[in-house]
């Protein structure tokens, strides 16, 4: 009577409202209130790099190329820790519809479509 193992490994990655490019605001955590531009996104762990924010300290090695010390990189933040700016500049939930047979994602504060 072998118990049948459970893997962690998801099927599909999650459908995120955040993508590379967008502005976005940090709500909760230590960086609380900063603004920034997404980076890069890892659906899979669910969490973005945003330019300027959550900050850390990495240290470097001398090379031929790169003098070495200590240099301020981006980590990166959970994306339920972030929230989208719109065109106003005012944070709002991200919805999604269909225009046209395509579907856009559209601010639900003011309704426009997020480009």
């Amino acid at each position: 009577m072998s118990a049948k193992k459970q893997s962690n490994v998801k099927r599909f990655a999650p459908k995120l409202k955040i993508k590379k490019g967008d502005r976005v605001v940090v709500i909760a955590g230590k960086d609380k209130g900063a603004e920034g531009e997404v980076l890069q996104i890892f659906p899979a762990k669910n969490r973005a790099i945003v330019d300027q924010v959550n900050l850390v300290k990495k240290h470097t090695k001398v090379t031929q190329d790169n003098p070495g010390g200590i240099n301020d990189t981006p980590a990166s933040i959970h994306i339920s820790n972030l929230m989208l700016l719109d065109a106003t500049g005012t944070p709002t939930k991200v919805g999604r519809r269909l225009e046209n047979g395509k579907l856009v994602r559209y601010s639900k504060k003011s309704g426009e479509i997020i480009k």
